[in-house]
């Protein structure tokens, strides 16, 4: 099976990885990038997010005045608390898009320290945020997403078709230099293309719907809380959280409620009657993001991380991981390999084409006609399989369906298919 497939495999994956090269260049760079800013951010805003630790603390809600007081009477719509000695209390405020304008604030004296959009759950400053946005969209808006969304649905293709050639070939020691580093590279880094390319599809714009439709109809979702829900803010008859509620409200999620994270952010209700949220935001290992409802010195509703579905925990787990967040700065090494593997391995396959190029044209390593070695029912099981990934993954379908396009108009001009012959791999 191997050896009728195998001309087919070379000939695509060498269009394929010359095609999308690019942009899983891009990706990978920006991802470096991404993943060496926590640090990096920690210094350049360290005014804002560090401040001479101290034994004594005044009340959250007295902080939160602070807050309020600097932004001229404007009601936050998130608190979170200085989570350990030495760290400042963020009171967050509604802005523009995902921005947050976020008050940094001295749990000691409620000193207001400086001020910052942040973003996210995550928390992003402005250095990382504007790295994260490079790498999702090119700092295009939602066109530019393709571009990131183009890269990871054809990534794992790519990857696994580069580990069938290397599992086919016959005779290693035919291998030229430069394309055995490239072989080689790919097999060290395939579980982590792999990885990168499911988990960068879960936030593309049209793979991504698929993946959440997916989830609900398997009943895959992660849970939320209940009534009082703060996705749409009317703010109409709100509770100022600046009164002593809010020191109330934390005492009872940690308390009656076993929040015992120290990340947590508290959200005030959008009216009267509604209950506050404090929702775990840590992150890292092990993974604490419980969240409850508090009402009136009860919890009136809660959820549990260790009551979601497993496929719930592990899309939480994988985008952590890919965000670099998981297990902390051993994380960010692994990300910082695995992307700049992924760079040279790009590197190296453009290396690998520009050697076997022709004097003139763009060259084919490979000859056209290969999918007549493939027996029929193979061939047919494949395509079947191709236009269910292609619908799932809808960037991948389409540009896949144009390749082939130009493949056989190309073919048509040249007025006949090239004679069948042996693949000039990796000895060219």
């Amino acid at each position: 099976m191997s050896e009728s497939w195998r001309g087919l495999v070379l000939r695509f994956h060498f269009y394929a990885g010359v095609l999308v090269g690019p942009f899983v260049l891009v990706a990978a760079l920006t991802g470096v990038l991404y993943a060496a800013t926590p640090q990096l951010e920690s210094w350049l805003y360290s005014d804002q997010l560090r401040v001479p630790e101290s034994a004594q603390s005044v009340p959250l809600s007295q902080q939160v005045k602070a807050a309020v007081d600097a932004r001229q009477g404007d009601l936050p719509v998130a608190v979170r608390p200085a989570p350990g000695p030495g760290d400042t209390t963020r009171v967050l405020f509604a802005g523009e898009g995902d921005a947050r304008p976020t008050v940094f604030v001295d749990p000691a004296d409620a000193r207001v320290v400086g001020t910052l959009d942040t973003y996210g759950t995550s928390g992003v400053l402005p250095l990382r945020t504007t790295i994260d946005t490079v790498h999702r969209n090119l700092m295009l808006g939602e066109p530019g997403r393709l571009y990131s969304e183009l890269a990871a649905s054809w990534l794992w293709v790519v990857a696994l078709g580069g580990v069938f050639l290397w599992f086919s070939r016959r005779r290693a020691q035919r291998l030229k230099p430069t394309t055995k580093r490239h072989a080689t590279l790919g097999l060290w880094v395939l579980l982590g293309a792999l990885f990168l390319s499911a988990t960068g599809l879960t936030w593309s714009t049209y793979a991504g719907e698929n993946v959440s439709a997916l989830r609900a109809a398997l009943d895959w979702s992660t849970p939320s809380l209940g009534p009082g829900d703060h996705a749409g803010h009317d703010m109409s008859d709100p509770i100022p959280p600046a009164t002593g509620e809010i020191d109330s409200i934390v005492e009872t999620a940690r308390g009656v409620g076993g929040v015992d994270a120290a990340l947590v952010e508290v959200t005030p209700p959008a009216m009267a009657g509604m209950p506050w949220h404090v929702t775990e935001i840590e992150r890292g290992w092990p993974t604490q993001v419980d969240a409850v409802a508090v009402t009136g010195g009860a919890v009136v509703d809660e959820v549990r991380f260790d009551d979601y579905p497993f496929m719930a925990k592990l899309a939480r787990w994988g985008i952590d991981a890919h965000m670099g967040v998981l297990f902390g700065w051993p994380n960010q090494l692994l990300l910082l390999a695995l992307g700049l593997g992924l760079v040279a391995l790009v590197v190296l396959g453009y290396r690998v084409w520009w050697l076997r190029r022709p004097t003139r044209g763009f060259g084919r390593p490979v000859p056209r006609g290969q999918w007549r070695k493939v027996p029929r029912a193979q061939l047919v099981a494949v395509l079947v399989v191709a236009a269910l990934v292609g619908w799932f993954v809808p960037l991948f379908g389409l540009s896949l369906l144009a390749f082939l396009l130009v493949d056989a108009v190309v073919g048509t001009r040249r007025g006949k298919t090239a004679p069948e012959a042996a693949p000039q791999s990796e000895t060219v």
